[in-house]
């Protein structure tokens, strides 16, 4: 079991102020918890497949594919100041 000292020692860290009465009780609650762990620690995992998630999830949104179409020579024939085929933009320094 978790002790008082610890507990409030997380509690400091966790910037809580905690009387007597809540200590207890998360003294109690954060030792169910670890033991509930040390129950998880055994159970075989092995040929598991680890898994970022417990649901199969597949991306719903569209492939990432660029248009063929070029739009240069419009914004070029826009820009206000061109050098080649590159925008002429004021010098930044």
């Amino acid at each position: 079991m978790i002790s008082k000292e610890e507990v409030q020692h997380i509690a400091k860290l966790a910037r809580l102020g905690l009387n007597d009465e809540e200590i207890e009780r998360t003294q109690k609650e954060l030792s169910a918890i670890l033991d509930y762990i040390e129950q998880l620690k055994e159970i075989n995992t092995e040929g598991v497949e680890p898994t970022s998630h417990s649901v199969v999830i597949e991306n719903v949104l569209r492939e990432d594919i660029g248009k063929p179409e070029r739009q240069e020579k419009k914004l070029l024939e826009m820009s206000p100041q061109k050098k080649d085929n590159y925008f002429k933009v004021k010098p930044i320094f």
